[in-house]
């Protein structure tokens, strides 16, 4: 009854956090969101039994990926979002679309309700070893090309955030050529 009543907990922070999360208009109040909605997930996986991913989920989403969303929201230097009217194509689709997703979800969790069966805490397949040999054999390449993506994400930041007259002409500290010369000829009449 406890893991019930924490798994509900979390689940309900998990949605606070993800409503959250696309209410704000600040996008760093968004990433912050999102970090809560990561964390309440890690609590989920341990209180399923699979702490390994948990730990994945912390270090690896909530902790590594996280940095970077801050890092290249402040390298872009984004403010706050300027709310507009709304466009009429996302209300047209996105209603009935979210309405059909949600009957199509009520539909599956109510057919299946009879013929699911619980499982025990752990028992379910999923040891650090067969989780690796899966991620660095199995599914190496999309392992590889997910890092290599993120990786373009990350100097495509840094290329947006640069701004154009910054790289085309350099700054210098120094004066001038033409400067030097009249100041050491005016140095050279006193």
């Amino acid at each position: 009854m406890l893991h019930l009543i924490l798994f509900l907990f979390f689940g309900a922070i998990c949605v606070a956090g993800a409503v959250n999360l696309l209410v704000q208009s600040h996008p760093i109040n968004s990433a912050l969101s999102l970090i809560v909605v990561m964390a309440s997930l890690a609590a989920e996986y341990l209180l399923l039994g699979a702490e390994f991913v948990a730990a994945v989920q912390v270090i690896v989403y909530a902790g590594a990926i996280m940095v970077l969303f801050l890092i290249t929201i402040m390298l872009l230097n984004a403010g706050k979002e300027e709310r507009s009217k709304g466009s009429r194509v996302a209300t047209l689709l996105g209603v009935p679309g979210v309405t059909i997703g949600a009957v199509l979800v009520a539909w599956t969790l109510i057919g299946r309700a009879s013929t699911t069966q619980s499982v025990s805490i752990g028992a379910l397949w999923g040891d650090p070893k067969s989780i690796a040999r899966l991620l660095f054999h199995d599914f190496l390449l999309p392992f590889e090309v997910t890092s290599v993506l993120i990786l373009i994400a990350i100097m495509g930041a840094v290329v947006l955030a640069s701004r154009p007259d910054a790289v085309a002409r350099p700054h210098h500290n120094s004066p001038a050529p033409q400067e030097d010369r009249e100041l050491v000829a005016a140095g050279k009449d006193h």
